[in-house]
């Protein structure tokens, strides 16, 4: 999932590396680097596994998720989303249908890949691939005890936009995988 690290001529050059800090879930470096006019300096750069962001859709809805999240010390409702755990690898499908599994018991027979982004390019490589899964049957989700908290309902698509403007949901992955959404809905007309 992760796009290419290959350097583009003329932009800044990196001259050392050295791993700072890890974790089982992202590790730290900092970068000697050239710029373009021959001056130097350090940049950091957070790596972390690629995840998935699953549109759950049904019924002109969406299938979200609610936990607490401790970085911002608040909960917000988002779509269903993650990365491998560390030691497991696959395909960002693969990953999308575990995540959404996992989150909400759900599985879907319809997967539409919408879209590769980055969230954090200032300080990180991080993508994230967004997928509309359809064809939804429900099941038993299989939380990580991190999720233990977690809730998830269907909202009409009606809420959901409400819940946007006022606050409910503000995680960027999910309001970028939304715009996904609607620029390939006015594709199909």
């Amino acid at each position: 999932m992760t796009q290419s690290t290959e350097p583009v001529p003329g932009t800044i050059r990196t001259i050392s590396s050295r791993e700072v800090y890890r974790n089982p879930w992202l590790s730290l470096r900092e970068d000697v680097v050239e710029r373009p006019d021959g001056s130097r300096g350090i940049y950091s750069v957070v790596d972390r596994p690629d995840y998935a962001v699953v549109i759950a859709a049904e019924r002109d809805g969406f299938h979200l998720v609610d936990q607490y999240r401790y970085p911002i010390r608040a909960r917000h409702w988002e779509f269903p989303q993650g990365c491998f755990p560390p030691g497991r690898t696959g395909t960002a499908e693969d990953l999308g249908r575990a995540e959404l599994a996992e989150e909400t018991g759900l599985s879907a027979t319809s997967w539409t890949a919408l879209g590769t982004l980055n969230g954090w390019h200032g300080a990180s490589g991080q993508a994230f691939t967004v997928f509309l899964a359809t064809g939804l049957s429900a099941g038993t989700p299989r939380r990580e005890h991190e999720e233990q908290d977690m809730r998830h309902r269907w909202v009409p698509r009606p809420e959901f936009e409400r819940m946007i403007r006022a606050g409910s949901v503000r995680d960027d992955s999910t309001l970028a995988a939304y715009l996904l959404l609607q620029l390939h809905e006015r594709t199909l007309g």
